[in-house]
């Protein structure tokens, strides 16, 4: 029998003073059986450094034609596709052809900086295409503060990035690997 989600309630304080974006997202979140807590926080961060009144979680993991987070127009265009992890260059082609612009969450230390040495060169041509990493160590950090119903604060000032849950407080600091030349 296949397992089910677990139902996550979080309610998301964001205020990115990069941006001027001040904003509270209460989410409900469904945590794929197969989803680490630790991915689950990098979703919610990615979702916090993208924050809009039309960015959505999607199915995620659950599927393969849909990226974690999307931000669609009024008229349905993608304006914006987030994929976490380390997808294909086929996947990257193929999302960069779907959405004006496309935002890469690596992560995992190693195994993201070969993944990124194997497939940089081939993302050259993409001008819509933004890769940023995560240290292994903060997106560790970020897990331990994974639970069922969540009040998170999200400061973002500088490109540094700080995390809160209760008396809890992580320090992010996303590395930027590639962005478009204009």
């Amino acid at each position: 029998m296949a397992q089910k989600a677990t139902i996550y309630k979080v309610e998301l304080s964001v205020s990115d003073m990069d941006r001027h974006y001040y904003e509270v997202h209460k989410l409900t979140v469904a945590k794929h059986p197969s989803e680490t807590d630790e991915r689950l926080m990098v979703r919610l961060l990615a979702f916090a450094l993208n924050a809009h009144e039309h960015l959505e979680m999607t199915k995620g993991l659950s599927t393969d034609d849909e990226p974690d987070i999307w931000q669609k127009s009024l008229s349905d265009e993608l304006e914006l596709w987030v994929a976490l992890g380390l997808p294909s260059e086929k996947i990257i082609r193929q999302s960069c052809g779907k959405a004006d612009k496309v935002i890469v969450y690596s992560y995992g230390d190693k195994t993201a900086e070969t993944w990124w040495d194997k497939i940089k060169n081939s993302t050259t041509r993409f001008d819509n295409l933004y890769v940023m990493n995560f240290s292994e160590k903060d997106t560790v950090d970020l897990g331990k503060l994974a639970q069922r119903t969540m009040k998170l604060q999200v400061n973002i000032q500088d490109g540094d990035v700080m995390v809160s849950a209760d008396d809890d407080i992580v320090y992010v600091t996303p590395v930027q690997w590639k962005k478009p030349d204009h």
